[in-house]
């Protein structure tokens, strides 16, 4: 297996696409927003995606059977709005190389589409509870920054402190090399547990700038639940 083992299924034909990526991080919120779109698109399967550089595991299937852990690249047509890809995955690469290794290996499959815009998810750590939580951004123009803000995301000076490390920052900064606009949607989270309503408000903004309706009923459902064991564990 090389570094980053990329296993296409259904190639997709049409462009251009935007893309959206949601890999495991902070209160899990990109991977559960991402995940979300997926299931409530109907997102056709593009490729799996293996790794040396994933961590040494297999994942149990509900059905007792096992997998090795994989991200995984999805398609949804146009469709009265944008295509889109969207990248999911079980973990992130553990090392810089792997990092790059998967962003090259899908920005080179996204060229092949004419992909022009992206936005990467993910989550803002508070380190307490948020009842409301609202959408930090950052992005690669001043053109997607104002654009943002009129629909509520908040910019902030020298915030996120210290960048955005991993995928969802590598994606913008070698995208925008490839002439690719976007920005990360940043939900604000405890960063304690798996974060639904930060999710959720993160879905809410990307709604509008994929042009798609998205129910988000289920994450309506854990949020609830959620916070029912918070406030029984208080």
């Amino acid at each position: 297996m090389d570094l980053m083992d990329f296993e296409e299924h259904n190639v997709p034909t049409k462009g251009p696409v935007v893309f959206v990526e949601g890999l495991p991080g902070v209160g899990n919120v990109g991977k559960l927003a991402a995940q979300h779109l997926v299931d409530a698109l109907g997102a056709e399967l593009w490729c799996d995606i293996y790794s040396h550089d994933f961590p040494p595991q297999v994942t149990v299937e509900t059905d007792g059977t096992v997998r090795l852990v994989r991200c995984q690249l999805w398609y949804v047509p146009a469709n009265d709005g944008p295509a889109i890809a969207i990248l999911t995955g079980d973990y992130q690469p553990l090392s810089s190389p792997g990092q790059f290794a998967l962003v090259e290996g899908v920005l080179e499959r996204l060229a092949t589409l004419g992909c022009d815009r992206m936005y990467t998810l993910g989550g803002y750590g508070l380190g307490t509870s948020i009842e409301d939580p609202e959408v930090l951004g950052a992005a690669t123009d001043l053109d997607t920054v104002e654009a943002l803000k009129q629909r509520g995301v908040k910019f902030e000076e020298d915030e996120p402190g210290g960048g955005i490390i991993g995928a969802s920052g590598l994606f913008l900064g070698l995208g925008m090399r490839q002439g690719i606009t976007g920005a990360c949607l940043m939900g604000e989270t405890s960063g304690y547990m798996v974060d639904p309503s930060a999710a959720r408000a993160v879905l809410a903004v990307l709604e509008g700038l994929l042009e798609r309706a998205i129910d988000t009923g289920d994450l309506d459902e854990k949020a609830q639940e959620l916070d029912r064991i918070t406030h029984q564990l208080h």
